[in-house]
């Protein structure tokens, strides 16, 4: 099976290389670093800790571990990779020089082995769910311990991999360490192959990221010098078909509140154009972050039009919608505008953070809206009752600080991975220490 897995990579990879290539011309980011896809880039002199985190979202949430490991082990070299150019570039501003960056190339026998040739790791931690059967091989032929940190896996998924046995079990049973969020994820795991002894729940990191009081000064420096006084709502990690929907609960909440604004931010960079032609064939008044001074009094959304800003732009806010969840995508994170104390806002489709989401509206501090109307009439509600967007804000927070420490947990596993020794045992992984809140 394995054999045959790596004759179909080696003919999707130039397909895959074309559609990189493809997107290259509207960002063309997608150009640079091209010959990291294959496995190539600069030879590393030391081996250290290679962390991969496939986008922004797990860049972001693994940001607080890099920093315990370079904390606990500031002799030890870290490289992190990610598969995408918003990724390496929230990289590149949490960490700058101080990591080594790199793109994940693509699963073919060739590119892995030139790929850790190269950067030669004592340990891989894989951030959530990224289960590239070449990798895992070529780790274990190298032995190079695997763990999955924050590992989530979901049930739809099992039953896939579980038809794949040879793909992804022997590497699961030999040579990796699951830290699981969840109970319900280590079991996951253990029935497509992993060892139950080497299978602990951790918890999820995204709990212990640390945003910092620049980020509520930069929201507040944006709301006073851009935004205004006026009531401003914030769509991030918006997708396709999600724009039109917020457009119409906007034209329905500016029925009530005039001056009312929305800030929408597209997830990916290439589809800025995209939804600033949508605006436009409208007929919203609209400006564009990257070349207003300031959002003027007349225009009805911003469209932000830049990388790096969402999370400041979450903090300027009275409310914050989440994207990719009026859509089936599966949403994104909903923590990071919890933890800034603004009420959050989801669709019905949140599969990537069902029980944070579930947990977060019975906690208070998050409303689902399933369509256009509902949407708007949860944003109403938010903009006519500050006591509520404090209530919420507050509930947030609190959930926030209740489910952290999964960080230390994960340190605390690490250690004996770089010494070779294997994590004591510790029996069922359901009652292992740091079960909660997952996904």
């Amino acid at each position: 099976m394995r054999l045959l897995y790596g004759v179909l990579t080696r003919l999707a990879a130039p397909l895959a290389f074309a559609a990189l290539l493809a997107r290259g011309v509207r960002d063309r980011a997608y150009w640079a670093h091209l010959g990291e896809r294959f496995g190539f880039g600069r030879e590393l002199h030391a081996s250290g800790i290679w962390l991969h985190a496939v986008s922004l979202g797990e860049v972001s949430a693994a940001a607080a571990l890099l920093r315990g490991l370079r904390a606990r082990h500031p002799h030890i070299p870290l490289v992190l990779s990610t598969a995408t150019p918003t990724g390496r570039a929230q990289a590149l501003a949490l960490f700058g020089s101080q990591i080594e960056m790199r793109f994940l190339p693509y699963d073919t026998p060739g590119s892995m082995r030139r790929f850790l040739e190269r950067i030669r790791p004592r340990l891989a931690i894989i951030m959530e769910t990224e289960l590239w059967p070449n990798l895992l091989h070529e780790c274990r032929r190298r032995g190079v311990p695997v763990l999955f940190a924050s590992a989530r896996l979901t049930a739809r998924s099992v039953s896939r991999y579980r038809r794949l046995p040879t793909l992804f079990a022997p590497a699961l049973a030999h040579n990796a360490s699951i830290a699981a969020q969840t109970p319900e994820d280590a079991e996951r795991f253990i029935a497509i192959g992993a060892q139950r002894a080497r299978t602990r729940v951790t918890g999820n990191v995204k709990f212990d990221m640390q945003l910092g009081p620049a980020v509520a000064e930069r929201g507040r420096e944006l709301r006073r010098l851009y935004l205004g006084a006026r009531p401003v709502w914030t769509a991030g990690s918006t997708h396709e078909g999600e724009e039109q929907t917020l457009l119409r609960a906007h034209a329905a909440l500016v029925r009530t509140a005039a001056d009312a604004l929305l800030v929408l931010v597209p997830r990916h960079a290439e589809r800025f154009e995209v939804v600033a032609s949508l605006l436009a064939r409208q007929g919203v008044i609209f400006d564009r972050r990257s070349s207003a001074a300031a959002v003027r009094p007349q225009a009805s959304v911003l469209l932000a039009d830049t990388m790096g800003e969402l999370t400041a732009l979450y903090a300027a806010s009275d409310a914050a919608f989440v994207g990719g969840s009026l859509v089936p995508v599966g949403g994104h994170n909903l923590l990071e505008p919890a933890a800034l104390g603004v009420p959050v806002i989801t669709g019905p489709y949140t599969a990537n953070s069902g029980d944070i989401a579930r947990r977060l509206i019975e906690r208070g501090g998050a409303l689902e809206a399933a369509d256009a109307p509902a949407l708007a009439r949860a944003v109403q509600r938010l903009m006519a009752d500050a006591g509520l967007r404090e209530r919420m804000g507050a509930a947030g927070r609190e959930f926030i600080q209740a489910h952290r420490g999964s960080v230390e947990r994960l340190l605390e596993l690490i250690g004996p991975l770089l010494a070779g020794d294997e994590p004591a045992p510790r029996g069922d992984p359901a009652q292992a220490q740091g079960q909660g809140t997952g996904q």
